[in-house]
């Protein structure tokens, strides 16, 4: 049975100790699928998310010729693995102009960047769509940036639907450079102010295409999704083999959100708290031990503490054992570096401002859910990216935040939120599955929280309600509802498809 359009999230009523898995990250799985297609050989990408967007960039990749096996993964149910066969940069099919080759690729952004840059690389006609949402998402810079490169790129207003075509077709302002693997380098300028995406879609096909993709509008190496690709690219095993796919951060997030609500609370914690407003020593590691296993609760106020004193080495210990103080544990947190949500420990006790592009990806908007539980205003800067994604990311949160009863303020691009009571509501998600998940945690505290559509998480996380109510260790135990019925849903109920 598929999920009812409406449930309601039961608040927890004490605190769950529980080992959670979550999915690979979809912004990796889409960038190593592009890359596994143009490799010189078979890979087997470990650990990929098979979710919506994904499956949007798998369909399309067979579409355009190439041979790709998907098998289960036994560790995770939303994870695959895939093995591509790559052509060392040919595209096999494509169309022609009476009949283009077409490419669905859904509401993923990822998909229909990727994509466009890719099919540059073939020798016919591609038209891209996508559903109405992606229609309205920007994509002038790359559009104009593959111009550059000499491609052909039509669209009524530079947005989707789209037709490029492949091939060298010529353009005056395509600059010869050195040839490389036979391939007349090109140059271009793309901007990233409004999407990092460009740069990454560039950047990905840029080995087969010879192309020298300069990147302004913002420095890049602070755009951490430009340096994720970048990354990717070194590591990549480009004459075949094996790649693993870290879990998704973003969805991770969730879980540590959780985690950080059922802190707020404790009197551990605020014991914690006591001891290090009255001491003014610096804790040994021996210190921190024999306070973890009197049962006290540290995390991030410890940290806030050595950061304080200088401790790095200190700081990055504490930071490496907080989930086995935290009751909620996120499995194979990564390490790399590569996802900018991997930041994401709660909200601070030290600093009340944060920034999207300096501090969190995605996860700015759990911390945003949040913020109402704090025990003081919140200030997040630099958000005008969240306006062009699934929906209108700012005002969905101000809005729905405010019919909570949280006090919510917009101006520009910077949302304050204050310390607030809030209400159980029914919660409009959008078609955004970050906002049905966020909204999801807020339903752990808050009584009445319902939720309409929310299998709009298939995009990026199907499982996640699964995850909610399974029995710990592997989930959380939480009672899920029928919105309209009131009835208890079972777990064969709460996937999303």
């Amino acid at each position: 049975m598929p999920l009812p359009d409406l449930i309601e999230i039961v608040p927890l009523d004490r605190p769950v100790r529980a080992e959670i898995t979550v999915p690979g990250s979809k912004s990796i799985t889409n960038r190593a699928l592009i890359l596994a297609a143009l490799a010189d050989g078979e890979v087997t990408l470990e650990g990929a998310l098979w979710s919506e967007d994904t499956q949007v960039m798998t369909e399309a990749l067979v579409k355009l010729g190439f041979e790709i096996k998907v098998e289960n993964d036994p560790d995770e149910s939303c994870n695959r693995r895939i093995t591509v066969k790559g052509f060392g940069g040919k595209i096999p099919n494509a169309g022609t102009v009476e009949k283009q080759l077409e490419l669905f690729v859904g509401n993923a952004g990822t998909a229909a960047r990727f994509l466009a840059a890719m099919v540059c690389l073939g020798n016919g006609v591609y038209r891209l769509s996508g559903v109405p949402r992606m229609h309205e998402r920007p994509q002038a810079e790359l559009f104009k940036a593959l111009r550059e490169l000499g491609y052909r790129v039509d669209s009524e207003n530079d947005k989707l639907p789209a037709v490029i075509f492949g091939g060298q077709v010529g353009s005056a302002r395509c600059a010869d450079r050195t040839p490389q693997r036979g391939v007349p380098t090109k140059q271009c300028i793309v901007s990233i102010n409004e999407s990092s995406q460009f740069a990454s879609a560039l950047l990905l096909s840029a080995r087969h295409g010879g192309w020298k993709v300069e990147i302004s509008g913002e420095d890049e190496e602070e755009a951490p999704y430009v340096t994720m690709t970048q990354k990717l690219i070194e590591a990549f095993p480009w004459q075949g083999g094996r790649f693993q796919i870290e879990p998704d951060a973003s969805s991770g997030s969730y879980f540590r959100g959780i985690g950080w609500l059922q802190s707020i609370e404790s009197p551990d914690l605020k014991r914690a708290m006591n001891i290090l407003a009255n001491t003014s020593k610096q804790m040994s590691k021996a210190d921190l031990e024999s306070m973890k296993q009197e049962g006290v609760e540290l995390r991030d106020s410890l940290v806030g503490f050595v950061l304080k004193t200088g401790d790095a080495e200190m700081s990055e210990w504490i930071r490496t054992n907080w989930e086995s103080w935290n009751g909620v544990v996120v499995n194979h947190w990564p390490r790399s570096g590569w996802q900018i949500d991997d930041r994401f420990f709660g909200l601070p006790r030290r600093k009340n401002q944060i920034s999207r592009r300096d501090d969190l990806g995605d996860s700015v908007m759990t911390a945003i859910v949040l913020a109402p539980f704090a025990s003081d205003s919140f200030r997040f800067t630099e958000l005008g990216r969240l306006r062009l994604q699934e929906c209108e990311r700012v005002v969905a949160l101000r809005t729905e935040l405010t019919k909570c009863g949280a006090k919510v303020i917009e101006e520009g691009d910077t949302l304050t939120v204050y310390p607030s009571k809030l209400h159980g509501t029914e919660i409009e998600t959008y078609n955004d599955h970050r906002m049905a998940m966020c909204f999801a945690i807020l339903g752990l505290k808050v009584p009445g929280i319902k939720l309409k559509n929310p299998a709009c998480v298939k995009k990026t996380f199907p499982n996640f309600f699964q995850k909610l109510a399974a029995p710990p260790p592997a989930g959380l135990g939480v009672t899920i509802l029928d919105g309209r019925t009131g009835r208890k849903l079972e777990m064969a109920e709460l996937f999303a498809e």
